[in-house]
């Protein structure tokens, strides 16, 4: 009959003292983060039963950099992380929420380089800016994880992307644009929050190309910035449509679905405009009932913050695998599926 394996063969497999292991195993804290997750790791190879659901006994704790709740998308990320604590609780890692400015990069990479001191490792929804991209860069320099959610930043350091394909997402709008609209087509904006935000860019340059590609009776008539505003974001519609009387569709690409509904009634135009949009909040799905929006691309935020919590777990070696991809789906409801 074989051996089962003890605290002294982890040690040697993971190349720690047994006394190391045998804080590890009953959770008595004084190890560093490399030796507990080298010791976790050996002791999943050996198959030690009483290792593999092992509580660690640091807590690693995790910034998560987000814009205030105001920002409906922003809103269901927080509440998906905040239920981590119970979710996910055996893997002993806090997520701590920050809220962002989005549009002053400077004061983020300061945020960012104040957290550093105080947490392991980093979850950062925010603009594609040198100065952001650099600040993280340095908190990968010393080790620490970093990973961008929802929309994407060019650090130079390796870090780990968890969301969907926003120019995929993009390329569908567009061809649901000029679906809905038919072979006469008409003329269409782009509502993006900000287009330095990779992920709205990225949302703009897939609607325009597929309506280039295969819709050209839909003319791009319009780009406009929200400035991540719910009001700007109406404003820039009303004007939009009192300007345009060919005006046929909007791609809202990030916040102020409210606002725009307000503005196209406001205007008159109550059910002569497509609107889609992203993200089924409650407030959207209400939209999506009483007919003034027409579809919304969403990308399940509870399940992108699930394989965040995943992929870094991993990265810090408190589960043995990460997900099988950090490249989340989207879902399309409409009237009847909302």
């Amino acid at each position: 009959m074989a051996r089962k394996p003890n605290a002294r063969d982890v040690a040697r497999e993971a190349g720690v003292s047994v006394s190391t292991v045998d804080r590890v195993l009953n959770s008595r804290g004084g190890v560093t983060e490399d030796k507990e997750r080298r010791v976790l790791e050996a002791a999943r190879r050996l198959r030690l039963d009483r290792m593999l659901d092992q509580r660690p006994a640091r807590t690693i704790r995790v910034a998560v950099m987000l814009q205030p709740p105001a920002n409906p998308f922003h809103a269901e990320l927080q509440a998906a992380f905040h239920a981590v604590r119970h979710t996910h609780a055996a893997l002993n890692m806090e997520f701590r929420v920050h809220h962002l400015v989005p549009t002053d990069p400077a004061r983020v990479a300061a945020q960012i380089g104040s957290l550093g001191a105080t947490h392991d490792g980093f979850v950062v929804c925010a603009l594609n800016d040198p100065c952001i991209a650099a600040a993280l860069d340095r908190q990968i320099a010393l080790g620490k994880p970093v990973l961008t959610l929802g929309t994407d930043i060019s650090t130079e350091g390796p870090h780990i992307y968890v969301g969907s394909d926003n120019l995929r997402s993009g390329r569908v709008a567009g061809d649901l644009m000029a679906r809905f609209l038919g072979p006469g087509g008409g003329d269409v904006m782009v509502v993006a929050g900000l287009l330095r935000m990779t992920g709205h860019g990225q949302r703009e340059q897939g609607f325009r190309a597929v309506l280039a590609e295969r819709h050209p009776a839909c003319r791009l008539a319009a780009v406009v910035e929200s400035q991540e505003e719910a009001s700007r974001a109406g404003e820039l519609v009303f004007r939009a449509l009192m300007d345009n009387p060919r005006l046929r569709g909007i791609y809202n690409a990030s916040a102020g679905a409210q606002a725009i509904a307000d503005a196209i009634r406001a205007a008159g135009r109550a059910g002569e405009v497509v609107v889609i949009t992203h993200e089924l909040t409650p407030n959207r799905r209400r939209l999506l009932r009483e007919g003034r929006i027409d579809v919304v691309i969403d990308q399940d935020p509870v399940r992108e913050v699930r394989t965040a919590v995943e992929a870094l777990a991993c990265r810090f070696g408190r589960l043995p695998e990460g997900p099988e991809t950090t490249l989340t789906p989207v879902q399309l409801h409409t009237i009847e599926t909302c």
